[in-house]
């Protein structure tokens, strides 16, 4: 399993220190770096900007909300950081969640399979081979991208459930999860997305997983602070799913925690769950913020950018 790195600290980081993480993920042997599109800074371009001063680690979104932005606008985006990074681009993908695309940003997020799929079909298109004719429900496109020097990239869909599990198996390269722990990666995301891409005749995809860890001395103390810092997520009902799939009571209990020996055992169920990757979204224990976050950067580091 191939170990990375969740980087940006929030809205406030400053574009230097977004760039500065990932160059300092790849010196310290990650194999990669992953940023979410939010409320700050915009993915690609800071992964534009840190291509320029690395060269080996994947650059991965996690994830472009599709809503917002057409898939030509993002597949021209896409080529082009794909270009600058020498084809180290991981491109993923996701619906975020109606309280944000209707509530606050006034988007219609109606029938997310067939939006995804047409989503997904015109970005296939244009960024294997430079064109797409799509006729479908939610999209309509027939048209081209010309970035010199393109080349296919992996395309990954955040997604939980199976419909839309089943969708990345069918057309992506893969899956990326967040709040999903092994008894339900290993139930109802990695067999359903092996199977889907096994009947549609496609590789083996990935299955990307995304999970808070903090390496500390007092868990109890870590886990409380974890609830509070996590709580949303026990609220949004993709989450809240996953959750009681996992059976348990909410986010702090599926957060990786624990000393380091605790926290490598939690790395080893994910990876016998059946995940090919695992970005770690690193999270302060109690006492010296800094001091905490080193140490969990510190056993991540350690592994060398791969879990044997």
């Amino acid at each position: 399993m191939r170990i990375g790195l969740m980087t940006g600290t929030g809205d406030s980081e400053s574009l230097e220190d977004a760039v500065g993480q990932i160059v300092r993920a790849e010196a310290d042997g990650f194999a990669s770096a992953w940023r979410a599109q939010i409320m700050g800074l915009d993915a690609l371009t800071v992964f534009a900007l840190a291509a320029e001063k690395t060269s080996r680690i994947e650059l991965g979104t996690a994830v472009v909300p599709t809503y917002p932005r057409h898939p030509h606008s993002l597949a021209m985006q896409a080529a082009t950081v794909n270009v600058a990074s020498g084809g180290r681009l991981a491109l993923g993908v996701g619906r975020s969640h109606k309280i944000v695309i209707e509530d606050m940003l006034g988007i219609s997020y109606d029938k997310p399979i067939s939006h995804m799929r047409d989503y997904v079909s015109v970005l296939r298109g244009l960024l294997d081979g430079g064109n797409c004719a799509v006729d479908g429900e939610a999209y309509k496109v027939s048209a081209s991208v010309g970035v010199q020097g393109a080349r296919p990239l992996p395309i990954l869909v955040g997604a939980l459930m199976p419909k839309m599990v089943e969708l990345c198996g069918e057309l992506c390269d893969g899956t990326l999860t967040w709040m999903s722990g092994p008894k339900h990666l290993a139930n109802n995301v990695v067999p359903v997305l092996n199977g889907a891409a096994e009947r549609a005749g496609r590789p083996k995809p990935r299955t990307v997983v995304s999970l808070p860890v903090c390496v500390t001395d007092d868990p109890e103390q870590t886990r409380r602070l974890a609830a509070k810092l996590f709580v949303l997520y026990g609220t949004l009902p993709v989450y809240r799913a996953c959750l009681d799939e996992e059976g348990v009571e909410g986010p702090a209990d599926i957060a990786l925690v624990g000393n380091e020996d605790e926290v490598r055992r939690g790395l080893e169920q994910v990876a016998e769950a059946g995940a090919t990757d695992f970005y770690a979204a690193i999270f302060p224990g109690p006492g010296d913020r800094a001091e905490s976050m080193a140490r969990s950067y510190e056993l991540l580091k350690g592994l060398g950018g791969e879990l044997a």
